[in-house]
C-alpha cells in the first residue's frame, strides 16, 4: 500500500511501506525516518511490489468501511481566495483556485477530502488508499512524482510535503506556473492540528480547518480516555516492526520511526526507543529484540501478510524468544493509514488500543 517513495523519497507512512499510508514517507519523510526506510521500501517495492505473502491479520477495530473511508465535514464553507501562504521550502505561494487539486501524499489527500474538497481532487499519490480516492489517476511511480502526469491534469494547486520527490519534478511543476505548496510532514500526534491548519489556509477555508482540527483532537482525546488501567502500573512494551518478507526487509523501529507518539498515546512504551535505538529503523537482530523485550508487536497489515502471518513472523530470528513472540501477541493496522497523522488518526489509535488491550492479546 504505501511505503514511501521508492528509491529515494519517503519513509514509513503508508500502504507501500511504512508511510506507510503514509505505508512509507518520502525523504526526508518524517525527519530521519524517511531516509532509512526509503532504501528498504524501495527494495521491497522493486523485489516484491506492495503485495504480501499468505497469512491473515487480526481483525481491526471498527468496520472495514470505517477504516477505508474518510469522513468529510458536514457543511464546509466556500473558499475565500486568492490567498498567499508560506511554503515549507521557503517560498511564498498564491492560490487563486481550488477547482483542480492534486495532493501528492496520502496524508494530504485525507485532509483535503475531509475538508470537503473531494470533488475537486483530480489525482492521487499511490499512498492515498481510502475509498473515495481509489478511482483517481495515480501520478506517482514507486512514490516518485511524475511531473508530466501532474501537468497533464491541469491542476490549479498542488500540495506536497518535504518528503515528496524527486526535486526535479517539483521544480518542473512550479516552472509550469502551477501553485505548489510544500507542507512540513507529520512526525507525531502533536503535528496533526498544524497540518490541518496549513492545508485549510491554502484552500481558503481556515474556519473549516479549525473545525476539523477540533473534531480530530476531541476524538483522539476520547480514545485516550478508553485506555484501561495498567495492571500493577506497568505499561506494555510494544515494538514497531517494518517487514517486507519477499524482499527480506526486516526492520525494528526506534525513536524516529514515527510510531512512538501513537504507542505512547495508547498507554504503551515504544520498546525500540526505550531500548536505546535513537534512529528511525535498524535491522532486526536477536540481540536487538532481546534488549527491546516487547510484550506486543505493532505491524503494518501488508508487512504481517508478507512474512506468512503469525507462523512466519515467529520464524524471524529472535521474535519467538520475546514475550510478544511467546504469547503470539500482535497489533496490525493498515499500511495506508498507520503513520498518516491526520483526520483518521483517532481510528488508528482506537485500533491499537482495542487490539493491545484485548483479553488475552491478539493471539493468532
Amino acid at each position: 500500500m504505501h511505503i514511501s517513495q521508492a528509491f529515494a523519497t519517503r519513509s514509513p507512512q503508508g500502504p507501500e511501506g511504512p508511510d506507510t499510508g503514509r505505508a512509507f514517507p518520502r525523504r526526508p519523510a518524517r525527519g530521519r525516518a524517511a531516509a532509512a526506510l526509503t532504501a528498504a521500501v524501495a527494495l521491497a517495492l522493486v523485489l516484491s511490489g506492495c503485495g504480501g505473502g499468505g497469512g491473515s491479520a487480526p481483525k481491526s477495530a471498527g468496520s472495514k468501511a470505517d477504516v477505508d473511508r474518510v469522513e468529510p465535514l458536514a457543511a464546509p464553507p466556500a473558499p475565500k481566495l486568492p490567498v498567499t501562504v508560506g511554503s515549507a521550502d521557503g517560498t511564498k505561494v498564491t492560490i487563486a483556485s481550488t477547482d483542480r487539486i492534486v495532493p501528492l501524499t496520502g496524508s494530504l489527500s485525507e485532509i483535503v477530502f475531509t475538508l470537503g474538497f473531494g470533488k475537486q481532487v483530480v489525482a492521487r499519490d499511490i499512498t492515498a488508499t481510502f475509498e473515495q480516492a481509489e478511482k483517481l489517476p495515480v501520478v506517482t511511480r514507486a512514490h516518485d512524482v511524475s511531473a508530466e502526469s501532474v501537468l497533464s491534469l491541469k491542476p490549479t494547486i498542488v500540495l506536497a510535503d518535504t518528503t515528496t520527490g524527486p526535486a526535479e519534478a517539483i521544480d518542473q511543476i512550479r516552472d509550469a506556473g502551477i501553485p505548489l505548496l510544500v507542507v512540513e510532514p507529520a512526525k507525531e500526534l502533536a503535528d496533526v492540528g498544524r497540518r490541518i491548519d496549513t492545508v485549510a489556509e491554502a484552500l481558503g477555508v481556515p474556519s473549516a480547518g479549525t473545525e476539523l482540527k477540533e473534531r480530530t483532537e476531541s476524538r483522539i482525546a476520547a480514545v485516550s480516555k478508553s485506555i484501561p488501567d495498567h495492571a500493577g502500573g506497568k505499561k506494555p512494551r510494544v515494538a514497531f516492526l517494518y517487514l517486507r518478507g519477499s524482499a527480506s526487509v526486516y526492520l525494528l523501529g526506534g525513536a524516529e520511526s514515527g510510531a512512538g507518539s501513537l504507542l505512547e498515546a495508547a498507554g504503551a512504551v515504544d520498546a525500540g526507543k526505550e531500548s536505546g535505538l535513537d534512529k528511525d529503523f535498524t535491522a532486526i537482530t536477536s540481540e536487538a529484540l532481546a534488549k527491546a523485550a516487547p510484550d506486543a508487536i505493532l505491524l503494518m497489515t501488508k508487512g504481517f501478510e508478507s512474512v506468512g502471518g503469525m507462523d512466519g513472523l515467529v520464524k524471524i530470528p529472535g521474535i519467538a524468544e520475546t514475550p510478544a513472540g511467546m504469547d503470539r501477541r500482535i497489533v496490525t493496522v493498515d499500511d495506508g493509514v498507520l503513520l498518516n497523522y491526520g483526520p483518521r488518526t483517532d481510528r488508528v489509535l482506537a485500533e491499537i488500543v482495542e487490539q493491545l488491550y484485548a483479553k488475552g492479546g491478539t493471539d493468532q
